[in-house]
């Protein structure tokens, strides 16, 4: 079995992607078993999923664990419409086409549970199942602010991501201190160490990364239009219920969307779901990859 590549100077590149947009991406478990691709959301890279890659490779799945575009270690286009959630969509299918995989099943979170959404939307004939962590739907947001005016408020960095370079300034200054207290006032106590914080930080310097990480807001006007809101692919959807940036009533708003759904609440736990559950979380994903109900 390989050993997940969990310290930045062993990580290397992801193969099957091509050379305009090279992906960096830790990579476990046996070779032959099925594959499992894991997505972060902001302001993350794949360190987010350190406590995932392992209990999966050991439980016989190949995991592919990228710093997404924009991330980190992967490449930075630098264009806001290269954020595209086509293009980042794009991304996770070329990592499977590269590992050899017509088939694969994805997990997200936040931003990437965006893109996990998208993948079953659009790409039903590549996955086998999806699952996905506080992440909406993409075609429930709008309807929930308009009928909830608390998610409006909840959601106000969307709209303060629009403002060119401002929210960069604010993000880079003392040491990415803006970024580091979102973090920890919006988890429990205790749940990203200061040396998680400090890879953190480290993914955050990279050039071009702040930018890149928050145009992925800024392209969300640019996003094609879904032809359709359906999901028909098996779907398990985990919600951290204190999460501070999204109701959890989203959960079920989703699920309404999908022919074949299962919701499971977290009521302790917070938007960082993975890392304060991880054995709750690690179970239940791999019973539902597993092909559980």
């Amino acid at each position: 079995m390989t050993e997940p590549k969990d310290d930045l100077g062993n990580r290397r590149r992801a193969g099957g992607v091509p050379a305009e947009v090279r992906l960096h991406a830790v990579e476990a478990g046996p070779p032959d078993g099925p594959l499992v691709i894991l997505l972060h959301g902001f302001p993350e890279f794949s360190h987010g999923w350190r406590r995932q890659v392992g209990p999966l490779a050991e439980a016989g799945f190949r995991v592919l664990a990228p710093d997404q575009r924009g991330y980190n270690l992967s490449d930075k286009p630098g264009r806001v419409e290269d954020y595209r959630i086509d293009r980042l969509a794009g991304d996770v299918l070329r990592l499977a086409d590269g590992a050899g995989r017509q088939r694969f099943s994805v997990v997200g979170h936040d931003w990437g549970g965006i893109v996990a959404w998208w993948l079953a939307i659009h790409h039903p004939d590549r996955l086998e199942r999806a699952a996905i962590l506080n992440a909406p739907h993409p075609a429930t947001l709008a309807r929930h602010m308009a009928a909830h005016p608390t998610q409006l408020l909840r959601s106000w960095y969307v709209a303060f991501f629009q403002i060119p370079g401002l929210p960069e300034r604010l993000a880079t200054a003392a040491r990415f201190r803006l970024l580091e207290r979102s973090m920890r006032s919006s988890s429990r106590p205790g749940t990203f160490t200061e040396d998680d914080l400090a890879r953190y930080r480290a993914a955050w310097a990279q050039p071009g990364a702040l930018t890149a990480m928050i145009d992925w807001y800024r392209a969300l006007r640019l996003n094609p239009r879904p032809s359709t809101d359906r999901v028909r692919v098996p779907t398990l959807v985990i919600w951290g219920d204190r999460d501070a940036f999204l109701d959890r009533r989203l959960a079920e708003a989703a699920a309404a969307l999908c022919d074949d759904a299962r919701v499971e609440h977290l009521d302790a736990a917070t938007h960082w779901v993975q890392h304060e559950e991880p054995e709750r979380v690690n179970c239940l994903l791999i019973g539902f990859l597993r092909g559980g109900g």
